[in-house]
């Protein structure tokens, strides 16, 4: 089965494949204007922040400057080092700008969840979900496809052929690896509470303020996925693979026009993949706000569930920018620690006492007793790694003392 979408079950018409081509387009439309717009976004949400009046030239208030960079670097001279490996160069850019766009092909980008309803409208007089796909493993999709944009950041510095690009893309790599075990366990307690891995059936079960996912989870999994997602972003305070001060520019050093352009439009389009991600997955996605069963009400009609999927948008892509204008950047060493022995460890327990709560409910348990039991035991474990951490860092500064 190729989706669970009701538009592709059965026989296929012409209707149905337009239509499939209809939503291709508009992802396509969408998340190259959306990215131009969220350069321009950035630029002038932190200028206002710094009192500084940002792009102001080209177009009203600045908007069409991005159109005027981009078409700068398309006329460019595309430079290619003499010891680069030219395929897996040319190759790399790719890589890392191309997952952004198929992660939209999963997300539910509006619906009709009124009334019970499970997200699907009428398109042209055919019955569809307003998204391309919807696989009955979409969230293991979207950690794969998060995945895979790592290699281009290493291919491009391995690639590169000099030691600065290549020392930014390890980087990325163990970056990536510290993180991405805490996005996953924390995208687990969503899979748990949900019980599916269906984007549009995690959206479903989202019905109400007191069952999204932000809620139902504790709260502790969407700090913990925010944080990790952030860094997996390479934005600040996590931005060290573009550490400008020690790495020249990190692994797009070597790169210029058009294929530099591809890495910098990643950055910014992989900022409103994830966003969708976590309004999908915390925020009950196109769900309108719902609490003892009054529903704000939009008068946007068919749309209204788009609409409030892009409001919800909207403010975490302002959260982004305002993480790049406040926090600082942390040192490597405090990146690692807060990957290693802070997020997964409490992204595990967390998940555990989740699934403590969901076997006790099966079984007819008393759930303050396995809240009790489960954070007695959580704080022990955390005392434990304290102490292991204290024991470690002692002998490491012995050890240095000793040279």
């Amino acid at each position: 089965m190729i989706a669970l979408d009701p538009l592709l079950i059965g026989d296929l018409s012409l209707g149905d494949v337009a239509i499939v081509l209809l939503k291709v387009l508009v992802i396509f439309v969408v998340g190259l204007v959306g990215t131009m717009l969220m350069v321009w976004f950035e630029r002038k949400i932190i200028a206002g922040m710094q009192n500084r009046i940002g792009p102001n030239k080209a177009g009203p208030i600045g908007i069409l400057q991005t159109l005027a960079d981009g078409t700068k670097l398309f006329f460019k001279e595309d430079l290619i080092p003499e010891n680069a490996s030219r395929f897996v160069f040319k190759l790399a850019p790719y890589l890392a700008f191309v997952p952004a766009f198929l992660v939209w092909s999963v997300i539910p980008l509006g619906g009709d969840f009124s009334d019970g309803k499970d997200g699907t409208v009428v398109l042209f007089g055919h019955v569809t979900r307003l998204q391309l796909a919807d696989p009955p493993i979409g969230v293991l999709l979207l950690l794969a496809l998060s995945s895979i944009a790592i290699y281009g950041l290493m291919l491009a510095g391995w690639s590169s052929g000099s030691k600065y690009p290549l020392l930014g893309s390890v980087r990325a790599s163990a970056q990536m690896v510290s993180y991405e075990a805490a996005l996953g366990l924390s995208l687990a307690a969503v899979i748990l509470v949900c019980g599916t891995l269906s984007t549009s059936g995690i959206v479903t079960a989202q019905n109400s303020f007191g069952k999204w996912c932000l809620v139902a989870t504790g709260f502790l999994p969407f700090v913990t996925f925010l944080i990790a997602a952030t860094a997996e972003l390479n934005r600040p305070p996590f931005d060290l693979v573009e550490a400008e001060q020690e790495l020249v520019a990190g692994f797009n050093t070597e790169y210029a026009s058009i294929r530099f352009a591809l890495f910098y439009l990643a950055e910014f389009m992989n900022t409103i993949t994830m966003s969708a991600v976590i309004v999908t997955l915390f925020f009950g996605g196109p769900q309108p706000i719902s609490w003892n069963g009054h529903t704000i009400n939009l008068p946007f009609g068919p749309l209204t569930g788009t609409v409030w999927f892009v409001l919800k948008l909207m403010v975490f892509l302002y959260v982004y920018v305002w993480f790049r204008a406040t926090l600082p950047r942390l040192r490597y060493d405090q990146l690692m620690n807060l990957g290693w022995k802070l997020m997964i460890p409490i992204a595990l327990g967390w998940f555990m006492l989740l699934a403590a709560f969901r076997i006790g409910q099966d079984e007819g348990w008393n759930r303050w007793a396995i809240g009790v039991v489960g954070i007695v035991i959580l704080a022990m474990c955390a005392g434990l790694l304290s102490l292991a951490n204290r024991v470690s860092a002692k002998r490491r500064e012995a050890e240095g003392a000793l040279f």
